[in-house]
C-alpha cells in the first residue's frame, strides 16, 4: 500500500510531475522572453507563483456552485494519475496493467472537462464564452489524437498495454520511424499542442481578448490547482508521445533528450503562430489533422 501511495504522490506521480512541469514551464518562459527580446522572468519562477497562490484569499463569486471549487482539484488527480501509470509503466514494465493505454486517454480527457465544469458552474460570461470555447476544441482534437493512438496500436500488433508498445518498439525499432508513424507523431504533437491550451490553441484563455476566459474567477489555491494541473501535462504529454513514438532507447540520457526535444517543438509552434478563432482551429483538426490522421492509419493498417 506504502508502494503505491509513493508511487502515486511521489515519483512517478504527482509530485515529481509537477516539479519536472513546472520547471519545463519554467523555461518555456525564458525562451519565449528571450525569442521576444525580453530578459524573461528566472526559471523558479512558476514554483514562486504558486507559493504565493496558495498564500492568497479564496474569493467565490455569488451563487457559486459546489462544482466550482471541485472542478481544479479533479483535473489535477487525473492529470497526476496518468503520470503515475505512465511514469510506472515506463520504469517497472511488471506494473502496467491491461488496457491501460485506454485508461490514461480517458484520463486525459479529465483536465478539459474539469476546466469547462468549472467555468460554467462561475456564473460569469467571460468564463461561459471560454468553456464553450474549450468544449469546441476538445471536440476539435480528440478524433485525430485518437486516431494516433490507433496507428500505435495497429503498428504494436494490437497492444493496448504500454509496456507492450515499448517492448514492441524495443525489438523493432521506434514507431517514429515509419510512414505511419511519422505522420501519427505529426498529429499528436498539434493535438497536446490543443491540450496543454498553448497558442495557437488558447482561445479558451486568452488573455486580450476574455481575460483568461475559463480561469477568470479563480484565486488562490484553486486557481494554484489548475496551474499544478497544466505543469503536470506539460510532463506527462511529450512523455505519454515518448512512449507511443520513440521508445526504442529509453535510457536516462535519451529520455531527456527526447522529452526537451518535444518541449522545444511545442515553444517553437506557440511563439512562431498566431491564435486561431475556435472555428478555424476546428475546421484544422477536422480538416487536415484528422486526414493525417487517417492517412497514418491507413499506411499502418498496409504496415507501412
Amino acid at each position: 500500500m506504502l508502494k503505491i501511495l509513493f508511487q502515486y504522490l511521489i515519483f512517478p506521480g504527482f509530485l515529481f510531475g509537477a516539479v519536472v512541469g513546472l520547471i519545463a514551464g519554467g523555461i518555456d518562459r525564458k525562451v519565449t522572453a528571450r525569442l521576444q527580446w525580453r530578459v524573461g522572468p528566472p526559471w523558479s519562477q512558476n514554483f514562486i507563483d504558486i507559493i504565493k497562490l496558495f498564500g492568497k484569499e479564496i474569493v467565490l463569486p455569488q451563487g457559486v456552485k459546489a462544482t466550482f471549487l471541485l472542478s481544479p482539484y479533479f483535473g489535477l488527480i487525473g492529470a497526476s494519475l496518468v503520470a503515475a501509470i505512465l511514469g510506472s509503466a515506463m520504469l517497472w514494465p511488471s506494473s502496467s496493467f491491461g488496457a491501460d493505454l485506454i485508461v490514461v486517454l480517458y484520463l486525459l480527457v479529465i483536465p478539459a472537462v474539469s476546466m469547462i465544469i468549472g467555468a460554467s458552474a462561475s456564473g460569469n460570461p467571460l468564463a461561459s464564452v471560454g468553456a464553450s470555447r474549450e468544449m469546441k476544441l476538445v471536440l476539435g482534437y480528440e478524433l485525430p489524437f485518437i486516431l494516433s493512438v490507433v496507428t500505435v496500436i495497429v503498428k504494436s500488433a494490437g497492444a493496448i498495454r504500454i509496456a507492450e508498445i515499448l517492448d514492441y518498439q524495443m525489438n523493432f525499432g521506434s514507431h517514429i520511424a515509419s510512414f505511419s508513424g511519422a505522420l501519427a507523431f505529426i498529429v499528436s504533437i498539434l493535438c497536446i499542442q490543443a491540450k496543454l491550451g498553448f497558442v495557437p490553441f488558447d482561445a479558451s484563455e486568452a488573455e486580450q481578448e476574455i481575460m483568461a476566459g475559463t480561469l477568470i474567477e479563480y484565486s488562490g489555491i484553486p486557481l494554484a490547482a489548475f496551474k499544478l494541473t497544466k505543469a503536470v501535462l506539460l510532463y506527462t504529454l511529450p512523455l505519454f508521445l515518448i512512449a507511443l513514438f520513440q521508445g526504442k532507447d529509453l535510457s536516462p540520457l535519451f529520455l531527456i533528450a527526447k522529452y526537451i526535444g518535444i518541449l522545444v517543438i511545442t515553444i517553437l509552434i506557440k511563439n512562431t503562430n498566431p491564435r486561431l478563432r475556435i472555428d478555424q482551429a476546428l475546421r484544422f483538426f477536422w480538416g487536415p489533422v484528422t486526414l493525417l490522421a487517417s492517412l497514418a492509419l491507413v499506411l499502418a493498417l498496409f504496415g507501412l
